[in-house]
C-alpha cells in the first residue's frame, strides 16, 4: 500500500499534522513516515559550530524522531518510519515522494498573514511544485471522519480523468459526499465544458455527489463562504500552471487558499 510522509519541525502547527496524519493512515491502512529537514537554528548559524555541534543537534533531531514513531504506533496501531537529513525541504520530500511511492504529502497550513500572501511557505512551495497531492492541516484540524467535501474547479476547462479518479477514490475511503463548486464572474450554464460534466459524471458514478454554481467577482471570499455553508471538512482544489510571463501577475488561488483556513486543504495536481 502506498505511504503518507508528514513532515514535521517539532512545532505546534506540525505537531498537529502529524497526528492528523496518523488518523488518516490508520483510516487507509497505511504506512506513515515522518519527515524533518533539519536545519541549523538561525541563531547558531551566526556562529562557527563545530562538525560535533552539529551532529549533536542531528541526533537530538532523530531521538525526537524515534520517540515520537513509537508513540504513534502505540496509539494509532500503524507503521511507523521516519527519515531526518540536513536538505533542503523542496528537493528531499520530492526524492521522498518517489523513493516510498508515496500517495499523499501531509504538511501543517499557516496562519493568514501579509508575509505568506506575498511569499508564501513550505506547504505553498510544495504545492506550487505540482508533483504530488498535498494536505495542508490548519492547526485546529482534527480528523473525525470526513463527511463532505468541497471540490473548487473550473468547469470551463477540462478536469483531468487522473485528478477525478483520485478524488473519487479518497470519497469512496472516507464515505463523503461531494460538491462540485464552480465560481466565475459571468456564469452561463450553456457554456460550460460539455467535457468536463462527462467526465464528472462518469468518474464520480459511484460518489453522491452535487454541483453548485455561483456567479460572482470574489472567488476566494465565495469559496470560503461555501464552505461555511455546505459544512465540508476538505477542501479539494487544482494548482494550476501558469507561464512565466503570468505567474508575475496572477496569485494562485490554491496557495491563496492554503493559509488561514480553518479546514485541511487537499491539492491535487494535474499530471
Amino acid at each position: 500500500m502506498e505511504p503518507i510522509i508528514v513532515t514535521t519541525n517539532f512545532s505546534k502547527l506540525s505537531d498537529n499534522a502529524v497526528l492528523y496524519a496518523a488518523s488518516l493512515a490508520k483510516h487507509f491502512n497505511r504506512k506513515l513516515i515522518m519527515f524533518n529537514a533539519f536545519q541549523i537554528p538561525l541563531h547558531a548559524s551566526n556562529t562557527l559550530l563545530s562538525i560535533k555541534s552539529i551532529n549533536n543537534m542531528m541526533q537530538n533531531s532523530v531521538a525526537t524522531l524515534e520517540k515520537l514513531a513509537k508513540s504513534l504506533k502505540e496509539e494509532f496501531e500503524i507503521e511507523v518510519d521516519y527519515e531526518c537529513g540536513y536538505f533542503e525541504l523542496e528537493n528531499k520530500v520530492d526524492v521522498l515522494m518517489k523513493k516510498y511511492n508515496a500517495s499523499l504529502l501531509v504538511m501543517g497550513m499557516s496562519d493568514k498573514s501579509l508575509e505568506q500572501n506575498l511569499i508564501g511557505n513550505p506547504t505553498t512551495t510544495l504545492i506550487s511544485m505540482k508533483k504530488f497531492p498535498v494536505l495542508a492541516v490548519p492547526i485546529h484540524a482534527k480528523f473525525k471522519g470526513i463527511r463532505k467535501i468541497l471540490f473548487a474547479c473550473d468547469l470551463m476547462k477540462d478536469v483531468p480523468l487522473k485528478t477525478l479518479a483520485r478524488l473519487r477514490q479518497i470519497a469512496n475511503g472516507l464515505d463523503s459526499k461531494v460538491t462540485v463548486f464552480y465560481v466565475d464572474e459571468k456564469i452561463d450554464e450553456l457554456k460550460l465544458n460539455a467535457k468536463t460534466i462527462s467526465n464528472i459524471d462518469n468518474e464520480l458514478n459511484d460518489v453522491t455527489y452535487l454541483y453548485k454554481n455561483v456567479k460572482s467577482d470574489a472567488i476566494i471570499e465565495e469559496i470560503h463562504s461555501q464552505i461555511q455553508e455546505s459544512d465540508s471538512e476538505l477542501l479539494v482544489m487544482i494548482p494550476k500552471a501558469y507561464g512565466f510571463w503570468e505567474s508575475l501577475i496572477h496569485k494562485s488561488k490554491t496557495r491563496v487558499m492554503a493559509s488561514g483556513l480553518n479546514i485541511p486543504l487537499l491539492s491535487i495536481p494535474v499530471k
